[in-house]
C-alpha cells in the first residue's frame, strides 16, 4: 500500500469512528487506530471538550503539531516574533514537497483542457457572450470564455511551452494578454500596439515559453470588454515546490459590475457597480473554501474591478502575504496581514495555518462591496413573484410594489440601514442550502454573506469527512454547533434565530 492509500486508509477509519460518534449523539471520547499514535493534547481545555475527538497529526505525516509555541491546532501567536514560526509563517502543511504541488481550485469555475501538439500544450480559448447565474434565478449577460465567466483557467508547469488558439466568437474584435508573462512581444496581446485586432469569426495563435511561476491572468485588452467580465486564470506550478508546503491551493477572482435592475445586461460605461461577484458568483451563493483543521492554506487572489480596490479581510485567522503581482515574494519580506489592500489588476497570494476551527467570513471590507445589486430599488425586482424576464415580456403592464413605507423603522430620522429589498425565493434558498460546503452551517448564514464575502470552514478530520466526503443528510446549524462544544464555550451559545424575510424560507 503507497503512502497516499496509506492516509487515506488512515482518515477513512478515523473519520468513520469519529463520526459514527457524532451521529449517534454519544459523548464517549474517541479513539484513534493505533496507527496514528498518541492524540495531541489540546492546550487550555474548557468544559464540554473532553468527549470530543481530538485533533491528531495523519499517520503519513512527519510533521509537528507545535512550533515554538505555535500550535496548528489552536489559536496560538507562537512565542518569538523573530521566529521562523511565529504565526506560522513556516509552518509546513500536512502534505510532503516530494507530493508535488497541491491542486489548484477555484470554486465553481471550470479548467481549460488542453492536448501535447508538436512540444507544446496546446489550448483553444474561445471569446463569447455568455449568461452567468450571479446568484440563483439572476441570470446576467457578459462576457466570457468557452461558455463561462470568468474563463477557464489554465493551468501549466514552469518551463511547459504554450501555444494557445484564440477564436472570436464575440460580435465585435478582440485581443488576450497574458498578465504578467515575459514573452515575445507580437503575442503580447496589446491591441493594435502588438497586434491586429482577432476580428469576429478569426482565430489568433499566442505561442511562448513560460520561465515564471506563480498566479497570473488572462484578459480581453479592450476596457470596456474587461468591464463586461474578459478574465480567466494563468497558474504557473513551480518546478521546485513552494516551501512549506501548502495543503489547499485556492483562487479567487474579484469583479464588480453594474447592471440595472430592470436589466440583466451589464453597463461597462458606468463609474459605480452595483453587482459584486466572486469566481462568477454574489454572496451568499459564492462556494465556501472548506479545509481541515491544522491545514495550510494559500489562497489566490485577483482583483479584477474595473475601477475599484479591495480591501480584503479573513476572520479568526493571521495569514502571511506570500506573492504579489504573479511573483513568490522571498520569506524575508513576507508580513502578517488579516486584511490587505488588493488594488486593480493584482494578483495577492497568502497563506495561513487553518488552526482555529469555526464558519469564518472572508471579504472585501468595503461597505457596498459586501451588498448585492446596491442601486435604486426601483423596477421588478423588488416586486414579488416576478421576474424582468416577464416584465420585460409585456412592458404595457406593471407589477404592483410595496412603497407603504409601514415599518417603525421608517419613524426615524434617515432612512432605516438594514438591507431588506432582495426577494429570496423558496427556490433560491434552496439551490443555495443544495451544496455540500454549506451543510451544517448556521441556519440563518445566507443573511450574513453578501456581494464580494464568502466563508472559510474549518472543520475537525470527522465533520469535514462527513460534510464533504458523504452524501449523509447534515441538519442546520449542526455542524457549528458542534464545533462550538469542542472549541468554544457551549454554555454561552444561542441557536441562530429564525428571523425571516419576506417570502424566504430558511
Amino acid at each position: 500500500m503507497t503512502p497516499d492509500e496509506d492516509r487515506r486508509q488512515f482518515l477513512k477509519l478515523g473519520s468513520l469512528v469519529a463520526a459514527g460518534g457524532l451521529l449517534a449523539g454519544k459523548s464517549a471520547a474517541q479513539q484513534p487506530p493505533s496507527a496514528a499514535g498518541p492524540p495531541v493534547p489540546m492546550a487550555g481545555s474548557h468544559a464540554g471538550h473532553e468527549s470530543a475527538p481530538q485533533p491528531q497529526i495523519p499517520a503519513d505525516s512527519d510533521v509537528k503539531a507545535e512550533y515554538d509555541g505555535f500550535s496548528r491546532f489552536k489559536p496560538s501567536r507562537g512565542n518569538d516574533p523573530d521566529s521562523e514560526f511565529y504565526l506560522g509563517k513556516r509552518v509546513p502543511g500536512f502534505r510532503s514537497v516530494e507530493a508535488g504541488p497541491a491542486p489548484f481550485e477555484a470554486p465553481d469555475l471550470t479548467k481549460l483542457p488542453w492536448k501535447m501538439v508538436n512540444g507544446a500544450k496546446e489550448f483553444h480559448l474561445v471569446p463569447m457572450a455568455v449568461e452567468r447565474e450571479f446568484l440563483p434565478g439572476y441570470k446576467m449577460n457578459v462576457y466570457g470564455y468557452n461558455d463561462t465567466m470568468p474563463g477557464p483557467t489554465i493551468e501549466v508547469n514552469q518551463g511547459d511551452r504554450v501555444r494557445i488558439i484564440v477564436t472570436n466568437e464575440l460580435p465585435e474584435s478582440t485581443t488576450v494578454h497574458w498578465h504578467g508573462f515575459e514573452l515575445p512581444v507580437q503575442y503580447d496581446g496589446s491591441e493594435t500596439l502588438t497586434q491586429n485586432p482577432i476580428e469576429p469569426g478569426k482565430s489568433f495563435v499566442y505561442e511562448f515559453d513560460i520561465h515564471e511561476e506563480g498566479t497570473f491572468f488572462y484578459h480581453a485588452h479592450v476596457p470596456m470588454q474587461e468591464a463586461f467580465g474578459s478574465v480567466g486564470w494563468f497558474i504557473v506550478h513551480p518546478r521546485k515546490v513552494f516551501d512549506p508546503p501548502v495543503d489547499r491551493d485556492f483562487g479567487l477572482i474579484f469583479q464588480n459590475f453594474f447592471i440595472e435592475p430592470n436589466q440583466t445586461i451589464a453597463d461597462s460605461w458606468r463609474m459605480d457597480w452595483n453587482w459584486h461577484t466572486i469566481n462568477g458568483r454574489s454572496g451568499p451563493y459564492t462556494t465556501p473554501l472548506v479545509v481541515k483543521h491544522g491545514e495550510r492554506v494559500r489562497v489566490r487572489l485577483m482583483n479584477f474591478a474595473p475601477m475599484q480596490h479591495h480591501p480584503i479581510h479573513l476572520h479568526g485567522h493571521t495569514f502571511w502575504v506570500t506573492g504579489h503581482e504573479g511573483a513568490r515574494a522571498p520569506k524575508t519580506a513576507w508580513i502578517p496581514r488579516n486584511n490587505v489592500l488588493v488594488g486593480i489588476a493584482q494578483a495577492t497570494d497568502f497563506e495561513f495555518v487553518a488552526n482555529n476551527p469555526g464558519d469564518w467570513m472572508f471579504h472585501c471590507h468595503m461597505v457596498h462591496h459586501m451588498m448585492n445589486h446596491m442601486t435604486r430599488q426601483v423596477g421588478p425586482r423588488i416586486r414579488k413573484n416576478v421576474s424582468v424576464d416577464q416584465y420585460l415580456a409585456n412592458t404595457a403592464t406593471r407589477p404592483p410594489v410595496d412603497a407603504s413605507r409601514d415599518d417603525p423603522g421608517f419613524a426615524t430620522p434617515g432612512y432605516p440601514q438594514e438591507m431588506k429589498s432582495m426577494n429570496m425565493s423558496d427556490s433560491m434558498m434552496e439551490t443555495i442550502w443544495n451544496r455540500r460546503e454549506v451543510q451544517g452551517m448556521r441556519a440563518m448564514w445566507p443573511m450574513s454573506i453578501m456581494g464580494l464575502m464568502t466563508a472559510l470552514r474549518v472543520l475537525p478530520e470527522d465533520l469535514y469527512h462527513k460534510v464533504m466526503e458523504t452524501d449523509e443528510p447534515v441538519d442546520k446549524g449542526s455542524v457549528f454547533e458542534e464545533i462550538v462544544r469542542r472549541f468554544g464555550n457551549p454554555d454561552d451559545y444561542e441557536p441562530g434565530k429564525m428571523k425571516m424575510m419576506p417570502g424566504m424560507k430558511m
